[in-house]
This record gives structure tokens, C-alpha cells and sequence, in this order.
């Protein structure tokens, strides 16, 4: 359930920059009513300067003129330093925020593009900090220059407002018309622009198999059903952009037209026509600029739209009371737990006890439930109903953050992250090299890491680019170790290892034991499970059986042949290393 509070996020933002975004809004009354400067002085130098030809006027009025245009420059400046600001402040209360709120949604229904949350903080961002909420701003205050407009000729105060109305209308129409064509067209790039970095991910396999083809196709006919709706949704926006420009220039040339009409009637002076060119200049500008940020200000729409949708499904991490730091005692009541985005239950009334300081192996045939469990141990995944427990509280009275310390996690799928080893082996916490360096000793790991051309210096790149996969599952299983945790979980933790990684392996979990840490393994070796303490078999994702290794493994097998050479993964294992596969049946 999303947190009430979460829906605040976005308006504590907001709320954060509204005294910016009101002195803006004033300064726009203030810059607007210098920039009559312009029409006035072309209105002395027509009627008066120019028939008087005195000089001192001129010069007079051409300082004046000088003076409210520095003031007006200066008002500008100081408008857009402080819209600068405020989307400083506004990035730093919303951006934080949204950035756990879309790891979290992420754990929820992973692969759904939640990651576009980030940008469209940018986009709102922008919008409220540059030109088109200028332009917003201004738009009221061109009522100033229609009532002028009106005050020279009645004529001229139609017009505007005539063609104003206009233009507002057209870039109304052009959002109606095209607004569900291009979200459509939106979506269907996003799953495009998706299908391609799969696409990419998976280069090596493509290359190998022959599948680019075919792939290229999928994506091809997803890329071109958004351009073909981009097209569409530019094709009715050309139109009415076309008419914009045809009513905006009409009105420029026309207000010309009607005032050399009332000039030859003696009904304005030719001070007053000029005056008025401009001023209809004046009136149309700040509509103009809202027509021309208009994109901008529909893609801002659709940005908070989103933003306002995530936020309240996903919801802030509530605030938890810190919890001292767990013994390592974990207990499941009757837990049930499916994958993130589907009802389809995994595990079903799972209960179990992890006594302190205790190695537990899991086993079970593939599609037991064996990962489903640890993730639900670890907070990595959603619980269903049930309860786990870590040192007698709920996991979800944890902080997840200052529980994460005092946990190791080595998933299936390895995944380090753009820096350094020792960054990665610390968790890119503060990094005290003397504790990297030695949690690499003890995961033996530390020759591997030496090995490097930079060794602990080495920048690996995003996923571990660079490194094997074998280099991968020991810098991991450092970073796991790292801290001295209560609880470190290993899922398949040898899939990658050769016999002397293994070997590391098997030395790093006895000292995990004999620091008094919780170790829970996810294999199908015995050779791991050798010091196990307890053993629990999954099938089915129900609890099969639970009790000492010996008991669970001599059920399992029984009774162990003479050893003979089984090949698995490139090299021969002994067959009783191997913990064969469940039998499925009722007991």
C-alpha cells in the first residue's frame, strides 16, 4: 500500500519554488510596463521631435528611454537567475524522492520503464525554470498593451484582441487534435526504444544464432507504428501552425493598413500609427511565446501526470524506527510470495526458523522456489501474506537501508555497478581501503583483484564489463561479505567458479560461521553443503523437509554410490558432490 504522504512529494516541490514563481510574476507587471518605452518613444519622436526639431527633446527622451531599458534588462536578469534557483531547489526536494520511488517500483514490476520518471523530473524542471514559464508569466500582463491599444482606437484594441483570441484558439486546436496521437506514438517508442536495448543486451546470442534478422523485424514494425503516428499528429499540427503564421503576419501587415486609414482621416497622428504597430507587437508577443512553448508545456503536463501517477501507487518509504543491529535470527510464518507484477504465488505457507550463526543450505529441483525464499528473506521481493521475521520484528518494521548493512547478498545474476572494485566491494559507501582490502582476503579474492591492471583501482564498468563471470561472482561475494553482516545469502554462488574459486568459497563461509554469521546457500552441490547446519528442501514452493544435513542428504540420495565422474559445467565433478534432483510426490 502507497504511503499517504507520498502524494506530497510533487507539491512539497512546488510548494518549495512558489515564492520564486510569484516574484517572477510580479517582475513580469514591471518589465511589461518598461516596455512601453519603446511605443512611447516613437510616439514623442513622430509627433513632437520631429515637428519641433528641438534637440534637447530628443535628447531628453532618448535617455529616459536608455534608462528604463537598462532597468528593464536588469529585471530580466535577475527573473531568470532566480527561476535558475528555484529549479535547484526544486530538483533537490522532488528528485531524491522520485529516484527511491522508481528503484522501489522497479522491485514491483520489473522491465516497465519506471527509470522515464527521472526524466520527466527533468522536463518539469525545465518548464517551471526557463522561458516558456516566462512566457506564462507575461501572458496576463498583456491586457496592459490591449487597453493601450484601445486607447489609441478603438480599431486597434478589436484587432488585437481579434487576433489573440485567435492564435490562443489555434494552439488549443493544435493540442486537441494531436495530444492522443502523439501519447500513443510515445508509448509505442518507448517500447521500440525497449525492444532495441534488449536487442543490444543480448548482441552475443543475436550474433551467434542468427536471430538479428528476425528481431530487427520486431522492432522495425513497433519503430514504424510511432513515426507513423508522429507523422500523423505533425501533418494536423503543420496546418494549424501554418494558419498561426498566416493570422500573426495578416495582423502585422493590417495594423499598418488601419492606421495609415486613420491617419489620412485625421483620426490618429502618424505618431500614433507607429505606436501602435508596436504596441500590437507588444500585445501578440507573449502569446506568440506561448504558442511556440506550447510543446513544452503539454510535454510538462504529461510529465507531472506520470509523476503524480507513480507517486501515488508506489509511495515513499515510510519513516521506521532504527532497530539495533540483528543477531542473524530469521523466521518465515506461513509465507506466501509470487513475483513482482503477476498473482501467480510461488512459495505457499513457507515456515521456517534460521537459528543465529547458523550455515543453512536450501535445495529442490529448478522452479522450487529457492531464489522466491531469499528474495523474500532480503526485502528483495514483495511479500503476499505471512511474515518474516529478523530477530523477532516484522522485516517490514526495517528500515531498509540500515537493515541493508547488516546484510550480504549474492544473487544469481551478478550485477556490479560503473566504478571501481573496492567501490563496488564497499558498497560505494565511504570506503575504508583497510576493510576493502581485507574482506577481499577472506572471500579469497584479494590475488584475483591484484591481478587487475589497476587492481583495486580498476574501473569495471557498468554490469562488470570486463570482467568474467567468474571474477564477477568473487568481487560480489567480497561486496557481500563486506561490513561483517549478520545475515550474508549466497544463491548459487558457484555457478561461475572454477575448483579453486570454490575452494575460496568453502573457506569464506566457515569464517562466516565462525564470526557468528547467518549463511544461507541456494545449491545443488554437496560439496558446499558439507557444513551446513540445516538444510531445507523445497518442491513445488512448499517446504518439503528441514533438519540436519546428514538426515536431509541421506533422504535425498540414499545411499551413496562409489564415486564416479558426472560432467557438469566443463569438468568432471564427483557424482556424490551432486544433490540430485527432488522426487516429486506428495510426502
Amino acid at each position: 500500500m502507497s504511503d499517504p504522504l507520498a502524494g506530497s512529494v510533487l507539491k512539497d516541490g512546488l510548494r518549495s519554488i512558489r515564492p520564486v514563481l510569484v516574484t517572477v510574476f510580479v517582475f513580469a507587471f514591471f518589465t511589461n510596463l518598461l516596455l512601453f518605452a519603446g511605443p512611447l518613444y516613437m510616439l514623442q519622436v513622430y509627433d513632437r521631435v520631429l515637428l519641433s526639431r528641438n534637440e534637447a527633446t530628443l535628447f531628453g527622451i532618448t535617455a529616459i528611454a536608455a534608462f528604463a531599458l537598462a532597468v528593464y534588462a536588469a529585471l530580466e536578469m535577475l527573473r531568470s537567475r532566480l527561476l535558475v534557483r528555484g529549479g535547484m531547489i526544486f530538483d533537490r526536494k522532488v528528485a531524491g524522492p522520485v529516484f527511491e520511488i522508481v528503484h522501489r517500483a522497479a522491485l514491483l514490476k520489473p522491465r516497465a520503464g519506471h527509470e522515464t520518471a527521472l526524466r520527466d523530473v527533468d522536463v518539469l524542471r525545465e518548464f517551471l525554470t526557463g522561458g516558456a514559464i516566462l512566457a506564462f508569466c507575461d501572458l496576463p500582463w498583456a491586457s496592459l498593451f490591449l487597453v493601450a491599444c484601445f486607447i489609441l482606437h478603438p480599431w486597434f484594441g478589436w484587432m488585437a484582441l481579434l487576433g489573440g483570441g485567435t492564435l490562443l484558439g489555434l494552439t488549443l486546436l493544435t493540442d486537441l487534435t494531436t495530444r492522443r496521437p502523439l501519447d500513443v506514438a510515445s508509448q509505442a517508442a518507448r517500447e521500440a526504444g525497449e525492444q532495441a536495448r534488449a536487442t543490444v543486451r543480448g548482441g552475443e546470442v543475436l550474433r551467434a544464432m542468427g536471430m538479428l534478422g528476425a528481431l530487427r523485424s520486431r522492432w522495425r514494425r513497433r519503430h514504424d507504428e510511432a513515426i507513423l503516428l508522429q507523422a500523423r499528429a505533425s501533418d494536423r499540427a503543420g496546418l494549424i501552425a501554418a494558419a498561426t503564421k498566416f493570422t500573426r503576419m495578416f495582423l502585422q501587415t493590417m495594423v499598418l493598413g488601419v492606421g495609415a486609414y486613420l491617419a489620412i482621416h485625421g483620426e490618429i497622428s502618424a505618431g500614433s500609427m507607429i505606436a501602435a504597430s508596436i504596441i500590437m507587437g507588444r500585445t501578440l508577443a507573449p502569446i506568440e511565446a506561448v504558442v511556440g512553448h506550447w510543446k513544452s508545456f503539454t510535454a510538462a503536463r504529461s510529465s507531472h501526470a506520470r509523476l503524480t501517477e507513480i507517486v501515488a501507487r508506489i509511495g515513499l518509504e515510510p519513516q521506521r524506527v532504527m532497530l539495533p543491529r540483528p543477531r542473524g535470527l530469521i523466521e518465515t510464518e506461513n509465507l506466501v510470495v509470487a513475483a513482482p507484477g503477476t498473482s501467480r504465488t510461488i512459495l505457499h505457507d513457507v515456515s521456517v526458523r534460521l537459528e543465529p550463526g547458523s550455515v543453512v543450505g536450501i535445495i529442490g529441483p529448478s522452479a522450487a522456489g529457492k531464489s522466491t525464499l531469499v528474495r523474500a528473506i532480503t526485502g528483495v521481493w514483495p511479500i503476499v501474506s505471512g511474515a518474516v521475521r529478523i530477530d523477532g520484528a516484522d522485516l517490514r518494521h526495517w528500515d531498509p537501508q540500515a537493515l541493508g548493512r547488516h546484510l550480504g547478498y549474492l544473487p544469481q545474476d551478478v550485477e556490479l555497478f560503473d566504478g571501481t572494485v573496492a567501490q563496488n566491494i564497499a558498497r560505494f559507501d565511504v570506503q575504508d581501503d583497510a576493510a576493502v582490502v581485507s574482506v577481499a582476503q577472506r572471500a579469497g579474492c584479494h590475488d584475483l583483484i591484484q591481478a587487475l591492471p589497476e587492481g583495486y583501482n580498476t574501473r569495471i564498468g557498468p554490469g562488470g564489463h570486463g570482467l568474467s563471470g567468474g571474477q564477477r561472482q568473487r568481487i560480489a561475494l567480497a561486496r557481500a561479505m563486506y561490513g561483517d553482516p549478520s545475515l550474508v545469502v549466497l544463491d548459487e554462488p558457484n555457478a561461475s567458479l572454477d575448483q579453486a574459486g570454490e575452494a575460496a568459497l568453502m573457506r569464506a563461509v566457515a569464517d562466516l560461521k565462525e564470526r557468528g554469521t547467518t549463511v544461507v546457500i541456494v545449491t545443488h552441490k554437496v560439496s558446499l553443503l558439507a557444513s551446513a547446519d540445516l538444510i531445507l528442501m523445497l518442491d513445488g514452493g512448499t517446504l518439503r523437509a528441514s533438519g540436519p544435513a546428514d538426515q536431509i542428504l541421506a533422504q535425498v540420495s540414499g545411499p551413496r554410490p562409489v564415486p564416479a565422474l558426472v560432467a557438469t559445467g566443463g569438468r568432471a565433478m564427483p557424482e556424490n558432490e551432486r544433490v540430485p534432483e527432488v522426487q516429486r510426490s506428495a510426502g
